[in-house]
Parts: structure tokens; C-alpha cells; sequence
């Protein structure tokens, strides 16, 4: 009888602290805005761009927790070794760990997030035809902002990412080149906490 007791009593305390978690531990964040190279690709000088990103949050400890999602980011040039007119879509994987701290006693919080990536570039023409994707390869990412609580569950949440993505040895017609993908995004969305 004991030994069947004990393990129940032990689930139902268990269950007992998680039902006293004052504080959501899950979170989903949907966040988009521009997107700005800070350097060329290549000899390709891109235009602002635009992305999106899909994230999913765990807090694990007090202020610290992990990220996982999956973003999208296009870039235009209008000359590049490519010929005229062709985009440079950056899409993929995120990965990392996330610092978040209220600021003072108010209910708005900063938050600071390292992280790496897993992405490809692909380049499209202008009637949209993918004519080179470099593959996936790893990256990484840098980020900060600040989060503002509209609800108990709903926040809003603005950002600056900083995203760098080198893809080596992409074959072309003739030649081999290196794609080096460095950009900075202003990101402003939505967070739903679970």
C-alpha cells in the first residue's frame, strides 16, 4: 500500500507547484518590420529589405530562458553578379538563449537574446523562379528590446536584431563565391504567454 501511496503523493505535489506558477513560462511571438544590409554581398548592394520571424519562448529560470523559431528576411538589388534585378531571400532556423529583466519596478521588461542560426540565401529572379539557393549552414544572431506587458498573457515586443550568415564556396556558371549576409532588423510584434 505504501509503496503506491508514495509515488502519488509525489505527483500531486509536483502538480501543486506548477498549479502555484504565478508567472506564464511559455510564450509565443510573432514579430516583423525592415531589415537593412550593412554591407554589400558579394558586389551586390541591397535595398531595405523586409522579414518576419515566428518565435517560440521557454523561460527555465527566474530571468533566463530559451528561443526557437523560424524567420524570413528578403533583400533587392538592382545590379549584382546575378545580372539585374534579383532578390536574396534568407530563410531558416533560430536558436538561443534569452536574458529578460524588468526594468525598475515597472511591469515592462528589457530582453537579451544570443543565439545561432541555421539558414540558407536563396536568389530569385524577377518572375520569382529560384535560380540558387546556397544551402543551409550556421550562422548567428544578436538581439535586444524591450517588452510591454497590454494584458496578463498579451505583450508587445520591439526590437533590433543583428543577423550574420556566410555561406562559402557557392558554385556558379564559372566561378565560386562567398555570400556574406550581415544585417540589422527593427522588429516590432506580438507575444502571447502561456
Amino acid at each position: 500500500m505504501r509503496t503506491k501511496v508514495l509515488p502519488l503523493l509525489f505527483v500531486l505535489a509536483t502538480l501543486s507547484c506548477f498549479a502555484q506558477e504565478k508567472d506564464s513560462r511559455f510564450g509565443i511571438e510573432l514579430n516583423g518590420g525592415p531589415s537593412i544590409a550593412i554591407k554589400k554581398v558579394d558586389d551586390a548592394k541591397m535595398k531595405v529589405g523586409l522579414g518576419f520571424e515566428g518565435i517560440f519562448h521557454y523561460r527555465f529560470y527566474d530571468y533566463m530562458g530559451v528561443y526557437a523559431g523560424w524567420g524570413w528576411n528578403q533583400f533587392s538589388s538592382k545590379e549584382s553578379f546575378m545580372g539585374k534585378c534579383y532578390d536574396f531571400d534568407e530563410t531558416g532556423y533560430v536558436l538561443g538563449l534569452q536574458f529578460k529583466h524588468p526594468i525598475g519596478n515597472s511591469p515592462v521588461s528589457y530582453y537579451l537574446r544570443a543565439g545561432g542560426l541555421y539558414n540558407h540565401i536563396e536568389i530569385e529572379n524577377s518572375d520569382g523562379e529560384i535560380v540558387k539557393d546556397t544551402k543551409h549552414g550556421f550562422g548567428y544572431q544578436l538581439a535586444g528590446g524591450i517588452n510591454i506587458p497590454v494584458s496578463k498573457k498579451w505583450s508587445i515586443i520591439t526590437g533590433l536584431r543583428f543577423n550574420s550568415l556566410k555561406r562559402c564556396n557557392i558554385e556558379f556558371s564559372d566561378y565560386k563565391r562567398t555570400l556574406d549576409l550581415k544585417y540589422l532588423s527593427l522588429r516590432i510584434g506580438i507575444v502571447k504567454m502561456f
